[in-house]
């Protein structure tokens, strides 16, 4: 059981809760912190002391004085105001890791939010019943505005909400729970959309599937390897002990252990070939300077994860500070540096799938013994070629760029949502291309029979297998890469290749930890 606003919360936690296998609730110790957190705001109200967004107006407007009888009217109204999202609805899954890391900042007890709105918070995560949250609209800064304006809408009885992914307007679902709509407390509204939960959720996506990508591209790219006939020898360790980078490292040493021992690679010990295409040959420096990055915005991804992002922040009655918590900058900056680190690891494995059809080595031009008739794989790599490069016009930074709002007042914002938007983007394509790579690798790994690889390469082959025929002619290739990218996608490529390596005890793991996804 995890406790809001009490425990440490982790991204593998968070995953956890949104997928239903981690209950969460709140604690003895939670309730105290939260019930003294709204006493406190309840005082400032009483005494008439003027606090931003408690009894003042907001933004450019904080010099406007609001009535105590008004101060519950006003926290209803920012939540219409500020429900200005466009675009298309963000996957359900991350309106949902919303909803539990903005419960858990809100349940440290620093907000002003009453116990009886968190609980309502936490019942619709617990039957599902998720806010639609317009992707676009938010700059990143005052916290994402519109789209945490969008998914407390339906507190108040407006908005839509997905349930048994059907769309219904929200006050349907609660007459049918028998619930009535919230009467937001003062400062309840502001708390609730002060904060930086949509770029966080968005990281927290893009940390646990760049993290598959990642681990996937080392199994691929060897498979890869074996296929075009190259050496394990740039992975030796004693290299990379002369360049320590963690990455680096990391990957070297998985991938000398992925590789060993393989009948391929044995075959071919005295072939007079001097070194091999940096694509595969600097596998341990692109892919391990991408896990530097994963690992970067991993670290930081945590830190927001328990932090308190709303303004002000409420340490007692007669102590508040207005402060910039809410700004989304610490995430932005590292969401940009993965979104490169992402699209070079997309960059790398295009190159390789390029090798693989020039018919050297040993292979067939284009993996096929017949063409001319037949195009081969020549097309699939049209499509890597493709997604690369729109991978690389989305690479630039939106940290990088800033347009003052609420008439200058908020005159530096992050863009930082753009930024997670973005990151997820160049996985979708990532997922893309690595799967070409993998379908290319697996046809190309049968030109070597009857050599076989090594075990565990010899197991991801033969799980490729399951979804996929050899090609001794050509065919609708997009279903083969539509089979290819569901199993990177959903995570069972990478899976069944950890199960193996476990019961065969092959060392994937070094004893650094910070590089698993928990």
């Amino acid at each position: 059981m995890f406790h809001y606003g009490v425990d440490h919360l982790s991204i593998d936690k968070v995953l956890n809760i949104a997928s239903g296998n981690l209950m969460a609730g709140f604690s003895d110790e939670s309730i105290r912190k939260i019930k003294a957190s709204e006493n406190a705001v309840n005082e400032i109200v009483a005494t008439g002391r003027t606090v931003y967004g408690v009894n003042t107006g907001f933004g450019i407007l904080a010099d406007q004085a609001i009535s105590p009888e008004d101060t519950r009217l006003l926290q209803h109204k920012i939540l219409q105001s500020h429900s200005v999202g466009v675009g298309k609805p963000i996957p359900v899954e991350v309106a949902k890791i919303m909803l539990i890391t903005k419960v858990h900042a809100l349940a440290q007890g620093f907000s002003g939010v009453r116990l009886e709105t968190l609980e309502r918070i936490l019942w619709h995560i617990q039957e599902n019943v998720i806010p639609v949250v317009p992707e676009q609209g938010s700059v990143g800064a005052s916290g994402d505005l519109a789209p945490l304006s969008h998914l407390f809408l339906p507190l108040i009885g407006h908005g839509e909400v997905v349930y048994q992914q059907q769309t219904y307007p929200a006050q349907t679902i609660l007459k049918k729970f028998n619930l009535s709509p919230l009467q937001l407390g003062p400062k309840e509204g502001l708390a609730l959309i002060n904060g930086t939960q949509f770029i966080l959720s968005f990281a927290i996506k893009a940390v646990q599937r760049l993290y598959y990508c990642l681990e996937a591209a080392d199994f691929i790219g060897a498979m890869s390897l074996e296929a075009l006939t190259g050496t394990k020898a740039p992975f030796d360790p004693r290299l990379h002990q002369l360049r320590p980078f963690a990455g680096t490292t990391y990957v070297a040493h998985r991938l000398w252990n992925i590789l060993s021992p393989s009948q391929i690679m044995q075959s071919h010990v005295d072939c007079g070939r001097v070194q091999d295409p940096y694509s595969l040959r600097c596998m341990p420096q692109v892919h391990g300077a991408s896990r530097n990055a994963w690992l970067h915005l991993k670290e930081l991804t945590t830190v927001e994860l328990n932090s308190v992002t709303d303004n002000p922040i409420i340490l007692a009655a007669n102590d508040t500070i207005s402060g910039g918590n809410f700004h989304g900058q610490p995430l932005a900056l590292p969401l940009d540096y993965a979104s490169v680190a992402a699209a070079e690891l997309g960059n790398i494995a295009d190159r390789r799938c390029y090798l693989l059809l020039e018919g050297k080595w040993g292979l067939p031009m284009l993996l096929m013994n017949k063409v001319g008739l037949n195009s081969g794989f020549m097309i699939p790599q049209y499509t890597t070629a493709a997604l690369v490069t729109e991978n690389k016009s989305l690479c630039f930074p939106s940290s990088a760029d800033s347009i003052p709002t609420s008439l200058g007042q908020e005159d530096h914002v992050s863009m930082g949502s753009i930024s997670g938007r973005k990151l997820n983007q160049i996985i979708d394509n990532l997922e893309n291309i690595l799967a070409i790579e993998l379908l290319c690798a697996a046809q190309a790994i049968e030109f070597r029979r009857p050599l076989k690889s090594s075990p565990l390469l010899e197991h991801a082959h033969e799980y490729v297998r399951k979804f996929v025929s050899f090609a001794e002619e050509d065919r609708i290739f997009a279903d083969d890469i539509n089979a290819m990218k569901k199993i990177i996608n959903d995570f069972s490529f990478v899976n069944s290749c950890h199960t193996f390596a476990q019961n065969n005890n092959i060392p994937l793991f070094q004893q650094n930890e910070s590089f698993l996804l928990s």
